[in-house]
């Protein structure tokens, strides 16, 4: 599925597009269903452990996703309010975070790329200092992320 090379990491494109954050990683999953707060961006389910954090303009980074399928429509609106995040990585392919990224990109015009990644690339990124970009072309082994001086440098603007 995915790999590491010398300067970029490998993932399977999700949903297309490109982003260049700080990358913001979830200790544990999140429902955007009644876990998060799509008008003023932030974490509001208080049993999470970052409950109160934005993840606004951030790469949100967690193993893999949690809840409702509404989660997708409050995504989206988080998209579209600017208030969530520009980018996405799992390790486990998920429907619904896909489904809000593909809404947000098909009524708002706001692409929000999400690649699904091995645990060592997730590891990688997740060790990572600085910015994450995400160059995610389409399907199987289409995405590039770079991390930190390759992540301001790297890429080929996808979009």
């Amino acid at each position: 599925m995915t790999e590491t090379t010398d300067t970029f990491l490998t993932g399977d494109t999700l949903v297309p597009g490109s982003a260049c954050a700080r990358p913001f990683v979830l200790d544990k999953p999140l429902s955007f269903w009644g876990g998060y707060d799509s008008g003023a961006g932030k974490i509001v389910d208080h049993g999470h452990p970052q409950a109160g954090a934005s993840l606004a303009g951030k790469v949100m980074v967690m193993p893999h996703a949690k809840g409702s399928s509404s989660s997708s429509s409050v995504l989206a609106e988080a998209v579209r309010n600017g208030t969530g995040p520009v980018g996405i990585v799992l390790k486990e392919r998920d429907l619904i975070i896909s489904i809000g990224a593909i809404v947000a990109a098909e009524l708002y015009a706001i692409a929000v790329p999400v690649v699904c990644v091995s645990d060592d690339v997730y590891d990688a990124i997740v060790a990572a200092t600085g910015d994450v970009r995400i160059e995610a072309g389409e399907g199987d082994g289409g995405a590039r992320i770079y991390l930190g001086a390759d992540a301001r440098s790297g890429g080929s603007g996808l979009t």
